[in-house]
């Protein structure tokens, strides 16, 4: 098939029947009232804002409580000095290195 016969053809037929210049009767209200009854577009920035701000509150009042419960609780079973400890716990590991071999 020839495809630039077949174009002049389509382009001939288009030129006999010219569009006409009338409006369909309420038009613009058809096409306003489809419009009106799309869901509206989700905006993911503001849903996502939404819940930040809403997860806000629980955090500062989970800030506060374990602050409360952390001064409350009794210390007595932590040793008096804290670096001891953290070197213990971190040269642990090395003590067993010397025995794999």
């Amino acid at each position: 098939m020839n495809l630039n016969h077949l174009e002049a053809k389509l382009i001939a037929a288009a030129r006999h029947h010219t569009p006409s210049s009338a409006v369909p009767y309420a038009f613009e209200k058809r096409i306003m009232a489809r419009l009106a009854g799309l869901p509206p577009e989700t905006d993911l920035w503001t849903l996502w804002n939404q819940a930040l701000w809403r997860a806000a509150a629980p955090c500062v009042a989970l800030l506060i409580c374990l602050t409360v419960w952390s001064a409350i609780s009794d210390s007595s079973g932590y040793a008096d000095n804290p670096s001891e400890d953290f070197e213990t716990l971190v040269l642990a590991g090395i003590n067993h290195v010397g025995e794999s071999w």
